[in-house]
């Protein structure tokens, strides 16, 4: 029936499906295909804007040129009286020349058509007009010089390719260096460091920080991703508790069978002790000897209602409960263990209040108590101090009792006071324990409703609280008040 703790070691991730191998997405990684992605849309705009921008500043060139050989036709066909020299200095930017059909690469087709049009012009191709000359078989040519709107059209392209150039690093630069870490790296980086945390399972980074995260679609990620982990730790934290519960029931049930036998062995020996003692009160009439006699028998009598006690704790019955004055129980119990010789020599100090009155089964809680004082009792046996204390406090809306045992002795070594109360837990196992007390009072706690831990007290020695349901009196109720308070 024991279940073992396998949970805790096995490769279980709640985070992580069966079968789904988890991809851990580097930064360098993500960066490299945001860049790709962020780039090629980059340059793929700069290419359309270029595409839709040069095709009408060239043919807006083309325009000007073809209106300029216009008005440049308008003027060359015009009958201006023109000086030699002066009509080559006036139009040398749109190299003018005069001479002979052949020199002027006048094609006979243009020949013809001015000799039947003498006041006409020939456009010989998109940058030259010629005319009939003064002289016979002479002709007058104007060749439009392509070398400024070239440039223009050329400067023009290098103009658009730098601005766009510069707003594509402008672009980059605050995508890659502004928008990208803030809003993607940023929150990538802190939820690799959140599941880094979770597979180290350390609880206080692995949620990530409210205040880093964002409105909008990786933000409402975040946020759900916090949600459940907390969700999950919360359900590992109720199957951590289940199973420690249900722990402690497999080893209460084996304590069970064993209280069970050692009852059963020994009602018959204390039965039969019992009877002698009651023969031997009546057949004497010492007064010493009847006080010792009267004495070993409520001891007796005791330790058979301990017997009967394990055999009920061993049927995890409900025991009758009634209203139990806490001072009067623990002044019951020292007395038990002050059988022991060595009780003479420690100082007992029993400083429960009065009026503190707890809900319980007075021989059970007796049983606690001297389980409790019989181990302080041992811690300082060479001599030293053990005293009881108690307060009220309230708790989910109840009153609650703490009743704590105390000494000065040399304290609970640091390797067992985490298993303490787990059975055949003992410091003296070899000599005068079985390590079996402190597990029967806790487990008398327990069917108390009640709780029982273990501590070091700083300035030396060790501390057992005992936490139980309170039944405060009207009179004990302003001084509860004070004990909350303070």
């Amino acid at each position: 029936m024991r279940v073992e703790k396998s949970w805790r070691r096995s490769s279980y991730n709640p985070l992580r499906p069966p079968g789904f191998a988890v991809r851990t997405f580097g930064s360098l990684k993500v960066r490299f295909k945001l860049a790709v992605l962020h780039n090629i849309f980059f340059f793929v705009l700069a290419i359309s804007v270029y595409l839709s921008v040069i095709p009408p500043f060239a043919q807006h060139i083309d325009e000007a040129r073809d209106q300029e050989l216009h008005v440049i036709s308008e003027i060359f066909g015009a009958q201006l009286p023109i000086a030699q020299g002066q009509a080559a200095q006036d139009l040398s930017v749109y190299d003018f020349r005069e001479g002979s059909a052949r020199n002027l690469s006048l094609s006979p087709e243009g020949q013809a058509f001015l000799q039947e049009n003498p006041g006409a012009t020939w456009k010989g191709d998109r940058h030259t007009l010629f005319r009939l000359g003064k002289s016979q078989g002479q002709y007058r040519r104007v060749s439009l010089s392509s070398t400024f709107y070239d440039s223009a059209l050329r400067q023009a392209k290098v103009s658009l390719f730098v601005a766009l150039g510069t707003l594509y690093v402008l672009s980059i630069f605050v995508l890659e260096f502004m928008i990208m870490p803030q809003y993607v790296y940023k929150p990538l980086h802190l939820m690799l460091n959140a599941d880094r945390a979770i597979r180290h399972n350390d609880r206080e980074n692995e949620l990530i920080n409210e205040q880093f995260i964002l409105n909008d679609e990786i933000g409402q990620i975040m946020r759900s991703r916090n949600a459940t982990v907390l969700q999950l730790r919360h359900q590992e934290d109720d199957l951590a508790l289940a199973l420690q519960k249900l722990e402690e029931q497999d080893r209460l049930v084996s304590l069970g069978l064993l209280s069970t036998s050692v009852a059963h062995e020994l009602n018959t020996p204390l039965a039969v002790l019992q009877g002698s003692i009651e023969k031997l009160l009546e057949s004497t009439q010492d007064s010493h000897t009847l006080e010792r006699l009267g004495r070993m028998l409520r001891v007796t009598q005791r330790l058979r209602k301990i017997s009967e006690g394990l055999v009920d704790f061993a049927r995890v019955r409900r025991q009758y409960t009634e209203p139990v004055a806490l001072r009067g129980l623990i002044d019951e119990s020292w007395n038990l263990v002050a059988i022991d010789e060595k009780a003479s020599a420690v100082c007992f100090q029993n400083n429960v209040k009065p009026n503190h009155t707890v809900i319980g089964n007075p021989d059970r809680l007796v049983q606690v108590f001297v389980n409790l004082l019989r181990n302080a009792l041992i811690a300082v046996a060479n001599g030293g101090e053990v005293r009881v204390e108690s307060k009220c406090f309230p708790r989910g809306g109840q009153n609650w009792i703490s009743c704590t045992v105390i000494d000065n002795g040399p304290g609970i070594p640091a390797h067992v006071l985490p298993n303490l109360f787990e059975a055949f837990v003992s410091t003296r196992l070899d000599a005068r324990g079985t390590g079996l007390g402190l597990t029967v009072a806790e487990g008398i706690v327990t069917q108390h409703g009640g709780t029982i831990s273990a501590s070091n007290r700083p300035e030396g020695g060790a501390s057992l609280e005992v936490v139980l349901p309170a039944e405060v009196s009207p009179a004990s109720a302003p001084e509860t008040v004070r004990n909350t308070q303070t």
